[in-house]
């Protein structure tokens, strides 16, 4: 089987930020076929309309690995619940289950099957940050955690890359990845 990952920008985000291409490389060097795609519509288009086309432009497998930051993180929440498959491994960088400020949250579902959502990923992570600026912090972390289980990280590394924090390069991912 071949191991495949796909990394997920956050909102107004693209793949070329952030430690996205580094991530990517990395990945790649070990012998996943890794996908980075654009989608300008991440929290812009409702998730009732994105999900789907977003669903149908990848295949999803027991050997995916799955990484979201930020609305891609919220993203994965969404995905989980509607795929069709149980994928290998999920990191949800800086995500969110519930509107962590006062802005809209179209990537956000008005509830989630959180027994679903656990029974399509092996292992999980929520990787959250007690100085998160856009209140995607250690508690939305927690409250998924609680949902889901898996396994919880909090640091103090504000959103984990920002127009405002270079952040090219992240080895914990790359370490928590098989």
């Amino acid at each position: 089987m071949e191991r495949r990952a796909i990394i997920f920008h956050g909102t107004g985000a693209n793949p070329d930020i952030c430690w996205y291409p580094w991530l990517a490389g990395r990945l790649a060097a070990r012998g996943y076929a890794v996908e980075v795609p654009h989608y300008p519509g991440i929290n812009v288009e409702p998730i009732a309309t994105f999900l789907p086309k977003m669903l149908n432009g990848h295949r999803f497998d027991e050997d995916t690995v799955l990484v979201g930051h930020s609305g891609g993180a919220a993203l994965l929440l969404a995905l989980l619940q509607h795929v069709d498959v149980t994928v290998a491994q999920a990191i949800l960088v800086a995500g969110y289950c519930t509107p962590p400020n006062t802005k809209e949250e179209p990537v956000l579902q008005q509830g989630y099957d959180w027994a679903t959502i656990r029974s399509h990923v092996r292992d999980i992570y929520f990787i959250n940050s007690r100085k998160d600026p856009y209140g995607c912090d250690d508690r939305q972390g927690r409250v998924m955690f609680e949902r889901l289980g898996g396994t919880q990280v909090v640091r103090d590394d504000g959103h984990f890359g920002d127009y405002n924090q270079p952040y090219e390069r992240f080895e914990l991912l790359d370490r928590l990845i098989p």
